[in-house]
Order: C-alpha cells, then sequence, then structure tokens
C-alpha cells in the first residue's frame, strides 16, 4: 500500500499509463512533487516532472500531449495564484475534448474558509472548465475521486480537477482505488428510421455537398467514398482539415474567415447539405435552413441543430452512419455540380491561394512564401502547431495534411500564446517526431519563457517566428469593422539573439533567398532551434469571399488612415494586398 495520499494519487496515476506531469512545485503541491520525484522518473516506470515557467504553459502541454496520443495526460498547480494560472490551458484543452487530469493543491484544509494567505476555492474556480471537479478532504476519499477524476476525463474526454490540500496529501494512505481498465471506443450506431429519411431526401436532392469537421477522424475512406457515391463537394473544418483534406479528389477548402478555395460556394449551393462530424460554430458561414435542406450527422447528440436549422438530425458516428446510408443511397448521380464546385476551387486557389507565394524576392518577406516554404521541407509525420491569429490562418491554408502529420492549435478557445507550450507536450510524448510551431511574435512574447523550458530538457523543437512586429488578424478585424489600427504594434526583438542566449540553434532571415537554407539547417539540427523570419506586417489574409460590408469596413479604415496622417502605410498596405484580391 502506497505510504501517502500522494505516494498513491502517484501510483493511480502511473496505474491509468500517466508518464509526465507539466507543472511548477511550490508549498501545498510539495508533497505530490515528492511522491513523483520517488517514482524514480518514466525510465524506472515512474513519472517524469516537467517543470514549466508558467503554468499555463503547463496545461497547454497536457492537452497538447493528449490530443495527439488520445491518452490521459495530467498538469499540477500549487495553491492559490498556482494552480489560477492552469485555467486558461485548461480551458482550451476541455474544448477540445482532451483527457488532461489537472491536480490544483490547496491551502491547509483547517484554513478553508478563513481568507488565508492565497486562498482561492480551486473545487468551484474549474467547475466550467471541466467534467469533473472535486475537493479531496479526508485521506479515506482520495483514492475515490482521483479514480473518478480520471475516468471522468478519459471516459467523456476533457478536463478533470482534483483539488487537494497540502496536508490532506501527507496523510497516510488508508484503503486502495480499483485497478484502472480503459475500455475501447464504442460505435455509436443511428436509428434505422432517421437513416432512412436522410437517404430519402438524398435520393430526392438533385445536389448534395459535404461539410466535415473534426468527427470524421478515422472515417477518411467512408468519407472520400460516399462522396464519391453522391457526387458531392467536400469543404472542412479547421479542426476537420488534417482528417479529410488528403487524398481526397472531391475537397474544395474550408469555409470561414480562415477558409480558401470553393467550400463557401459548395456548402451554400447545393440542394443538400450534410454536415459531418463538425459543431462549426459560425452560423454566418453556414447557409440558411429555411431555404436549402440541411442534414447533420454526429456523434455528440448536443450538437444537433444548435448552429442552424436542421431537417434531419443524426445521432451516430461517422463511420457506422455512413456504413447504414449508403446501401440505401442511389448511385450514377449527375456529376455537374461537383465538376462546376472543383472547378471553382481551383481557379480561386489559384487566385487567392496560389498567388500569394510568388513573392520569393519581396522584402519584407511575405509570410505567405515563408509558409509554403516551410510546408515544403516538413517531416512527412511532422507535428505542426500555431498560434491563435495569422499562425493560424498559415497553418489553414498551407500546411499540406497527409495522414500522418498533425496539426496542432487552439482552434476552439483561440487563446494566444499556445503553439510553444503545445510543442513542448507533443515533443514530450513523441520525441523522435520532429515538432514546428508557426508562431507570432505576439504570441511567442506572451509566454517567451518557455523558450528556457525548452532549453532545459532540450527538446528538439524548431520554433519558426513570424516575426511582423504586429498583431496580425487583430489589424485585418480592425479593418474589416472599419477601424484604423490601433494598439496592435509589438516591439521589434531579435528572438534569434534571445533563443541563442539561451543555447538554441539560431538565426534570423530577413531575405527571402536565405529563407530555404536556414530552416534546412535549423530542423538538421539535434537540439532546440529557432528561425526569426522578418515577415510583412501589411500581408493581410483574405477569405475567398469577401462581402461588400467587408470591403466597405477596409475602405473605411483605409480612409481613415490617411486623414489620419497614414498614407504612406496605406499605400504600402495597398501594394502588399490589392493583387490578391479575387476578381482584381
Amino acid at each position: 500500500m502506497a505510504r501517502t495520499v500522494a505516494d498513491q494519487l502517484i501510483a493511480q496515476l502511473i496505474d491509468a499509463g500517466v508518464h509526465r506531469i507539466y507543472g511548477i512545485v511550490g508549498d501545498s503541491l510539495n508533497p505530490v512533487v515528492d511522491a513523483v520525484r520517488r517514482t524514480g522518473g518514466s525510465a524506472k516506470g515512474g513519472i517524469d516532472w516537467i517543470h514549466v515557467r508558467n503554468e499555463e504553459a503547463a496545461a497547454f502541454a497536457a492537452g497538447a500531449e493528449a490530443q495527439l496520443t488520445g491518452r490521459l495526460a495530467v498538469c499540477a498547480g500549487s495553491c492559490g495564484p498556482g494552480n489560477l494560472h492552469l485555467i486558461n490551458g485548461l480551458f482550451d484543452a476541455h474544448r477540445s475534448g482532451a483527457p488532461v487530469l489537472a491536480i490544483a493543491s490547496h491551502i491547509p484544509s483547517v484554513e478553508i474558509g478563513s481568507s488565508y494567505f492565497q486562498e482561492t476555492h480551486p473545487d468551484r474556480l474549474f467547475v466550467e472548465c471541466s467534467n469533473y471537479c472535486e475537493l479531496v478532504s479526508t485521506a479515506v476519499q482520495a483514492p475515490r475521486v482521483v479514480n473518478s477524476a480520471i475516468r471522468h476525463a478519459t471516459g467523456l474526454g476533457g478536463v478533470a480537477v482534483v483539488s487537494l490540500p497540502g496536508d490532506v496529501a501527507e496523510l497516510d494512505a488508508v484503503g486502495s482505488a480499483p485497478a484502472f481498465v480503459l475500455p475501447r471506443r464504442p460505435a455509436i450506431v443511428p436509428d434505422a428510421q432517421d437513416v432512412a429519411a436522410l437517404a430519402n431526401a438524398i435520393n430526392e436532392a438533385k445536389t448534395v455537398a459535404i461539410f466535415a469537421g473534426a468527427g470524421v477522424e478515422g472515417s477518411h475512406h467512408e468519407v472520400v467514398a460516399f462522396a464519391d457515391l453522391l457526387a458531392a463537394p467536400v469543404g472542412h473544418t479547421m479542426r476537420g482539415k488534417q482528417w479529410i483534406q488528403y487524398d481526397n479528389p472531391f475537397d474544395v477548402g474550408m469555409t470561414g474567415l480562415l477558409g480558401y478555395g470553393a467550400a463557401h460556394a459548395g456548402i451554400h449551393d447545393a440542394e443538400l447539405l450534410i454536415l459531418l462530424g463538425t459543431d462549426f460554430p459560425y452560423e454566418q458561414f453556414l447557409p440558411d435552413g429555411s431555404k436549402i435542406q440541411i442534414a447533420q450527422i454526429d456523434a455528440d447528440v448536443s450538437h444537433l441543430g444548435r448552429r442552424a436549422s436542421v431537417t434531419h438530425a443524426i445521432h451516430g458516428d461517422v463511420a457506422s452512419t455512413l456504413a447504414a446510408l449508403t446501401p440505401l443511397v442511389r448511385g450514377e448521380r449527375d456529376r455537374s455540380f461537383l465538376e462546376k464546385t472543383l472547378k471553382r476551387h481551383h481557379k480561386l486557389l489559384d487566385s487567392v491561394v496560389g498567388t500569394y507565394t510568388d513573392v520569393d524576392k519581396t522584402v519584407p518577406i511575405h509570410p505567405e512564401f515563408a509558409v509554403t516554404v516551410l510546408d515544403e521541407l516538413l517531416a512527412d509525420d511532422a507535428i505542426v502547431t500555431a498560434d491563435t491569429g495569422m499562425g493560424n490562418v498559415w497553418q489553414a491554408r498551407y500546411i499540406t495534411p497527409n495522414g500522418r502529420r498533425r496539426l496542432i492549435g487552439s482552434y476552439l478557445h483561440g487563446s494566444m500564446a499556445n503553439a510553444v507550450p503545445q510543442a513542448i507536450g507533443a515533443q514530450s510524448a513523441y520525441p523522435d517526431r520532429q515538432v514546428v510551431t508557426i508562431s507570432g511574435d505576439g504570441g511567442l512574447s506572451m509566454l517567451l519563457g518557455e523558450l528556457v523550458t525548452i532549453a532545459a530538457y532540450k527538446l528538439p523543437v524548431k520554433v519558426v517566428v513570424f516575426n511582423n512586429s504586429t498583431l496580425g488578424l487583430v489589424k485585418l478585424e480592425m479593418f474589416v469593422d472599419g477601424y484604423p489600427d490601433f494598439g496592435v504594434d509589438v516591439p521589434g526583438v531579435d528572438y534569434a539573439a534571445v533563443a541563442s542566449a539561451l543555447g538554441f540553434f539560431s538565426c534570423r532571415v530577413e531575405d527571402p533567398q536565405d529563407l530555404r537554407g536556414a530552416l534546412t539547417e535549423a530542423f538538421a539540427h539535434n537540439g532546440p532551434a529557432l528561425v526569426d523570419i522578418a515577415t510583412d506586417p501589411l500581408a493581410l489574409s483574405l477569405p475567398p469571399t469577401i462581402t461588400a460590408k467587408q470591403v466597405t469596413g477596409f475602405g473605411l479604415a483605409m480612409s481613415k488612415l490617411v486623414l489620419n496622417g497614414g498614407v504612406g502605410e496605406a499605400m504600402r498596405m495597398a501594394r502588399s494586398n490589392i493583387k490578391h484580391v479575387p476578381g482584381l
């Protein structure tokens, strides 16, 4: 039997397959940290302690590990401020469905409720970003709470939080926890009547389109075969990109502000749209359910019909539902709608996405050119993390999935500064895979201390910084809404020099002709590397469908910019972007 409650907790984590805990040591958490120390580390069958510089990074790292491996990952924070720092990364993990257990240590149990030093109430604070959040009050209770937390995180997908006072962690352990056995993921088979109704709608519709999300994971071939049967173009979400875009002759890109290609037209012009494993939140980019029929297939029943009016709501996983639908659907359909949409898609790729990469001699470096070169040099099984903002845009448009690469970002929570800590989690879980960040200078500077973590553990993470001295996506948002940019400037920093001082291989690239060589050398380096790319701050991302309101807003903002004395910047911005506006 374990000696203390803390020992018992760590033994339960080892039984659940946990290999590391991300966090920062301190006072109320020390009994747990010492229990980790006594396991001897993962090399001896125990657990490693990964010392980050901010607990927010600990939660992001654990969330990335859990998303990539599908297994339980753990982070920890000491009482009060320590575990409060976890909350942003935990929100991201929970919204991503990542099985993460957070250990939120607490003040001495006898002091709870007395406004004690550093007192907070983690059992209340983390309720909104978890499936399970409980306070351990006694040694007898501890193994039950930990067992339940592990099962909630792994069974439901998302965060579970155990709040553990330091004095309780030091108590002698009592009793034992049941062995942890994780069942395989079940199939969710849809109701036969719902399937038949959707099959009839498909057979009656002249044109059908598919919009695929992260729920198509593991069903790539089934979805492509179904699209072929229906002669349906396939658009996708950002989270669905890595699971459905590759080896898909029916792909028409992504919709939304980060989108590209003909996905927007495809899903709006069809008589029947099938939302496949997606809870895409931006209803302004979805068609009106009163004008076309919308069907939705999802394993999570709460997703059905909450974004758009749905005629056919199917509760089932993608693979099981398509297996049931396929025999009921008539083949030999008219393929003219599919062919027209594909033709439009390829034209848009050339005019909106493709031409962004034709600037191999332009200074400052166009970010689109930089990420294209990056994509060409990535390993086939690379893990690519991207900062929220323009980093997400470049990842969405230019990083090519192939069934082996993984793309990670703060897609549902939209937090800044996620790329580097997520890379720490990815590289810790997969030490032999290439892990590359697409970092913005704004995001990198927010959690800059995590470069110290990478250096301390000699993680071979490759940090690629798109350094444009501005918050690029916010700048674009301001222009679209008719505001001149304000408050978006980021001080110019030589991040290559910062990384070099920490022991990274590093270089700064200002000439696009030097970019390929710099990235090649960094990727070949056996250890941490950072490439700081000076990119054009005036190169803006443009969606595939630009509304009159957006054009008006952009023009109004440009007018304000000129009236406020920024005529030079307005002219430079026009030169950087005008050739990439569709139709011009």
